[in-house]
């Protein structure tokens, strides 16, 4: 496959190439170009024209294309989910899912194209501007570099990519290492339905393709999800040329587990939010279980009972519960975090074991504050309980971390459901429902190491463009 600059779908300027791997089975399904600097260039200097084709095509031609995507992803939903399960190694059932959710998105980026609003204001506020009005319009803010990540690639892109043209800008994407076929292959419907020349540009390649986009004078702003450790890079970096930077980063999230919450349905959410979905590789899984003393030993044994039945395997399998991590170095990574708990006191209540890429879903117990396995993001299948003796106990645990992405509570309790709300430093509280859930018409985002601003289909378009006032001096009265 190759990558789109300009226009034209081209190979790398030096020819060079990176395989694109089944996590499942470690073979070979692709070969990518791998963007080197002289690529960047390019691609930056062709989309200073692609902005100004974007800026001047009109709202509801923006929305006819994005419209037009949708409707191509919907058709094409069974078969681009195939190729993502491949590249990307979650369940057949999730990266279908994920494929129909970026569908959504682009229909609704489509509509948000025509509301991008401005506003009129009075200024006889002010002593001598009585007759006076002001009016303000948003501009597109130029050339949006999009940095995706492995886990959620199309759907994530599709925030960006369908965010940046909606509000008309040109775009310019780094795909994801590891996956970039199917954002791929929804770039060439975006080509086919009708797009200016150089107003959406794909790059293939790795950290260097993404840092050379940051470093480009060319480049307006940058919107990145990924790691923590990424985004500190990159505002280092993009602070140079002074760019906008909108990241969404890790996140550490705590369930909160009351003794009034029904267990059954506490410990179904937990499996779905920590180890059926996207193998345990999501910003907003659940990190860390706090659980009321009086119902840890039941809700323990649930779990157990439960992890203990999930079949590891091909996610191509409909019967698979759990596939790979996304490469080796991920599953060695959170091998060695588990090991670490282990030897910082944890015990594993089931699980704890790897094999290729695969690691197998891992309770632990023992995990206390101060130590990595409490304090650090572990980016795979493993959930550590932690008991608590008061609710405002449970409050502090949760509190106590570095990031500040989700977090969720598990009662009945209206009282205890609007103090978390209150004090909880994060960006969504879930109630009675786990952490791993994203709805794109709400804003989402986090406080702390978790990233800055919010990003869907009502805030994106105001992040991806800029305020213009016009004021009007003495325009009322004789």
């Amino acid at each position: 496959m190759q990558m789109l600059i300009d226009g034209g779908w081209t190979a790398a300027g030096d020819q060079a190439l990176d395989p694109v791997l089944n996590p499942a089975t470690n073979a070979e399904i692709a070969r990518v170009p791998r963007a080197g600097a002289d690529d960047v260039r390019r691609a930056v200097a062709a989309a200073q024209s692609g902005k100004q084709r974007m800026a001047e095509l009109p709202a509801y031609r923006r929305y006819e294309i994005l419209e037009a995507v949708a409707r191509r992803i919907e058709a094409n939903q069974a078969e681009l989910g195939r190729l993502l399960c491949q590249e990307n190694g979650k369940r057949l059932a999730e990266t279908t899912s994920e494929v129909g959710a970026a569908a959504r998105i682009f229909r609704g980026y489509a509509e948000e194209a025509k509301r991008l609003f401005g506003k009129s204001v009075p200024l006889d506020s002010v002593p001598g501007l009585e007759a006076s009005l002001a009016i303000t319009m948003r501009r597109p803010l130029g050339v949006v570099a999009a940095i995706v990540p492995f886990n959620y690639p199309v759907e994530l892109w599709s925030h960006k990519v369908a965010g940046g043209l909606a509000a008309g800008n040109a775009v310019i994407t780094k795909t994801p290492e590891d996956c970039p076929l199917a954002v791929l292959e929804v770039s060439r419907y975006l080509e086919e339905a009708g797009l200016p020349r150089a107003a959406h540009q794909v790059l293939t390649g790795g950290r260097e393709t993404g840092e050379a986009l940051v470093r480009a004078e060319g480049v307006d702003m940058i919107a990145m999800t990924g790691s923590t450790a990424a985004g500190r890079r990159i505002l280092e970096v993009a602070a140079a040329t002074l760019k906008k930077v909108h990241l969404e980063l890790g996140g550490n999230d705590a369930t909160i587990v009351c003794e009034d919450a029904d267990i059954d349905q506490v410990a179904d959410a937990l499996v779905a939010g920590r180890f059926t979905s996207g193998n345990g590789q999501i910003c907003c899984a659940v990190k860390r279980v706090l659980v009321q003393r009086p119902v840890f030993d039941r809700l323990l044994e649930a779990l157990t009972e439960r992890t203990r039945n999930l079949k590891v395997g091909d996610p191509l399998d409909p019967s698979t519960n759990v596939g790979p991590l996304i490469n080796t170095r991920a599953a060695e990574r959170v091998e060695a975090q588990v090991r670490q708990a282990v030897a910082d006191g944890a015990t594993i209540v089931t699980g704890g074991t790897r094999d290729g890429n695969f690691y197998a879903p891992t309770i632990l117990t023992g995990v206390v504050p101060g130590t990595p396995a409490f304090d650090d993001e572990t980016f795979g299948p493993v959930l550590p309980l932690i008991p608590f003796d008061n609710f405002e106990e449970a409050l502090d645990l949760a509190n106590d971390s570095s990031f500040g992405l989700q977090a969720a509570l598990f009662t009945g309790d209206l009282r205890r459901v609007m103090r978390a709300y209150e004090v909880l430093d994060v960006g969504t509280v879930v109630v009675n429902h786990t952490t791993a859930i994203r709805v794109e018409n709400l804003p989402f985002g986090g406080n702390k190491a978790s990233g800055n601003g919010r990003e869907g289909i009502h805030e994106t378009l105001l992040h991806m463009s800029k305020e213009k006032t016009l004021l009007l001096a003495d325009v009322f009265g004789t």
